[in-house]
Parts: structure tokens; sequence; C-alpha cells
């Protein structure tokens, strides 16, 4: 991976979706994109690298990922988000990156220019999370200070455990933005939602 970006992008599609009833990475948005490439997608323009983390048996040689991502078949996935998350993070761990932002392959709404902002103000000791009408959504970035903690979950809980013990160095940021909090459960959640529109790059400059 390339040493010289700011933030990494780590997004995690490895959770079974069983109220969804199917594979919903597959779900075809109103555009005919499946939910899985709308999210990289979206998320290719803002990062210059993005790893995906998938369950161990997974094939997804039939959808089309972005150059610039690598994938991660973990067996830990099947001991839930906790521990997909912890699998991802080490993979990373010679990464020079100050930050890595975790992300959810069922948010495809979240809008690039998001993601930009929150690029530009990451640091490696410093937890940042937008924020629209004070609700918290995704994605989270974690500077490189807190990425051994993310090493150490396991289980379902994700990261809002490490995130209550270190308050001092969490912060959010307000956004006009209601995507950082749509995410797709069962397949009604896709009723009338339009699809995403295609982004453009959104990269911010490296400093």
């Amino acid at each position: 991976m390339n040493s010289e970006a700011k933030v990494v992008g780590l997004m995690l599609a490895a959770g079974r979706a069983s109220r969804f009833g199917a594979d919903k990475r597959r779900a075809r948005l109103a555009d005919g994109r499946t939910l899985l490439e709308a999210s990289l997608e979206n998320a290719a323009a803002v990062f210059d690298e993005l790893l995906l983390v998938l369950r161990d048996d997974d094939r997804i040689d039939d959808l089309r990922l972005p150059p610039q991502v690598r994938v991660l078949h973990t067996p830990l996935a099947e001991r839930g988000l906790g521990a997909s998350l912890a699998a991802g993070v080490a993979a990373l761990a010679t990464h020079s990156a100050e930050a890595l932002a975790v992300l959810l392959g069922d948010m495809p709404w979240v809008r690039p220019e998001t993601c930009a902002r929150l690029i530009a103000e990451a640091d490696a000791a410093r937890i940042l999370q937008p924020c629209h009408d004070d609700r918290p959504g995704h994605p989270v970035l974690f500077g490189r200070a807190f990425w051994p903690a993310l090493c150490e979950l396991d289980g379902d809980e994700g990261a809002r455990g490490l995130i209550r013990c270190h308050a001092d160095h969490y912060r959010s940021v307000q956004v006009e933005d209601s995507g950082i909090l749509l995410d797709v459960d069962r397949p009604t959640d896709l009723d009338g939602r339009p699809a995403p529109a295609a982004p453009s790059i959104h990269r911010p400059a490296r400093s």
C-alpha cells in the first residue's frame, strides 16, 4: 500500500446480514449498482487506499472493485464486527498513515466531501466522528495511537467502548450529511431510497 496516504480506509463487509435475509452486499440500488460496489466507489473517490475486510469463504469475483482496494479474507469475521475490525487494523499495522477510517459496506450515501473533511482534520492522537442533527454516524477515524487498542477488540461490540475510554481524545464533527446515518439492515430500507450520485474525486491534498 502507498505509504504516503494520510488516512487509509478500512471497510467492513464481513457480516452475515441475518436481518436482510440474503447477501445484502449484492442488493441492487435504483441505478443497478450493488450496495457494496456503490459503497466502495464512494470511498474510492476520497481514499487513495482501501482495505476491504471479508469472511474467509467470501468470493466476490463478480463485483467490480476500484483499483485501490485490497481485500483481506479473515476467519475471525465469524466472531463478530469487533473481531473483523481488529483483523483489519492488524493488517494495517505497518502502514505509515496517521489515521484509519472505519467504513461500513452498507453505507453508500455518505458524501465524499464529508470524508474529505474528516481526513483533513485527522491526526495520530485523535478520534473523529461525524454528527448530523446531534446523531453520531460513520465513518469514524482513529489516529494510529489507538490502533493497538483496536487490535484487541473481539466479538460484536465494535469500538464504542474504546471511544468511551478515550473521551478526552474524541471530537465530533458536525456535518450537513444525513448519509452518515443511513445504513441497510432489511430490504425495506432500500424502498424509495435513491441511489447515491456517482462521485467525483474529492481527495484532499496531502500535507
